[in-house]
């Protein structure tokens, strides 16, 4: 049966899974994964040898919501993301992590998210 995905989207699923297979993350060092959809930014922290996730978090959750009254723009809004999973790093005791861009370019909301990463105290 043929993929519906458009030629797009199976292109960043290519990428996604070249960038997977050098990519992992550990309990000690997880894998800050970024996901992106229109209106959203999803990242995950994640622990591919014990195959857990250890922390999720989203544009659209209330903590990061709450963070973002006065400030506009998607941008704004994933940096948000960014720093908040660096607190809640913080507080699991994870300080270094890989960053993961998802197979999207390492530009915009995706650059947002590591910068607010970085300066919540993460280290890639």
């Amino acid at each position: 049966m043929k993929s519906k995905a458009t030629p797009r989207v199976r292109g960043r699923e290519r990428r996604h899974l070249r960038i997977r297979r050098k990519v992992t993350g550990t309990a000690e060092r997880p894998r800050l994964a970024v996901f992106r959809s229109l209106n959203h930014v999803y990242v995950q922290l994640v622990d591919d040898l014990a195959g857990r996730t250890l922390l999720t978090l989203s544009s659209g959750n209330k903590d990061v919501a709450s963070t973002l009254s006065g400030t506009k723009g998607k941008i704004a809004a994933s940096k948000a993301v960014g720093k908040r999973v660096a607190e809640l790093a913080k507080e699991k005791g994870i300080e270094r992590v890989c960053f993961d861009r998802g197979g999207y370019l390492y530009h915009g909301r995706v650059k947002a998210v590591a910068d607010g990463a970085r300066e919540g105290g993460l280290n890639f």
